[in-house]
């Protein structure tokens, strides 16, 4: 007979991402950051690889992104709207963590393993986060997919990749809740 655990299931079952531009300070001190941080990478991962790190990002860097979002949309030729709006997800950020996907080389396990690994520890952070009493969001965008912008803001190299930024923060205003799927149309039932 399971055991349940109703608290968490009513929490999986009511959660939900906080836009991150809503999030305000306080963001979370280091001794509040490193249970969720260890949570995260309790995430499952085949082979025990480990196919991932953490790059905690503070203010201070976070701002330095931010510049190197204006250079790196300059030299790409990006719209200035595009740059404008990769910039504020920087400049206005308190805390984020960047979740690199660092494949493995590995007879068995394939790389498509490794990359869900690193989107479960996405999603295991971010849930951490918000099951911490924070409000939290995961984020991408075109600089997080740059190589220019990897390598020289993140130290990140090929074939590293940034699986998610996710940004941890006090929840400044709550958003409405948002149309969430159809189990109907999701859910296939087979019984043989």
């Amino acid at each position: 007979m399971p055991d349940p655990d109703p608290a968490a299931l009513n929490f999986l079952l009511s959660r939900r991402s906080r836009p991150a531009k809503t999030l305000v300070d306080p963001v979370p001190a280091r001794a509040q950051l490193e249970p969720i941080l260890t949570a995260a990478l309790r995430s499952p991962d085949h082979g025990k690889l480990e196919p991932w790190r953490l790059i905690v990002l503070e203010r201070a860097a976070l701002r330095r992104l931010a510049d190197l979002v204006g250079t790196r949309g300059e030299a790409l030729g990006r719209p200035p709207e595009e740059i404008d709006k990769q910039r504020l997800q920087y400049s206005e950020a308190g805390l984020a963590v960047a979740v690199v996907c660092s494949p493995v080389d590995s007879p068995k396990i394939p790389q498509v393993e490794q990359v869900l690994s690193a989107g479960a520890v996405c999603t295991a952070l971010l849930n951490a986060a918000l099951a911490s009493g924070w409000g939290a969001n995961w984020l991408t965008g075109w600089a997080s997919h740059d190589e220019g912008f990897l390598r020289e803001g993140l130290g990140v190299e090929t074939p590293e990749f940034v699986a998610g930024l996710i940004h941890i923060g006090t929840e400044g205003v709550a958003p409405p809740d948002r149309p969430r799927p159809d189990m109907a149309t999701k859910v296939e039932w087979r019984a043989e």
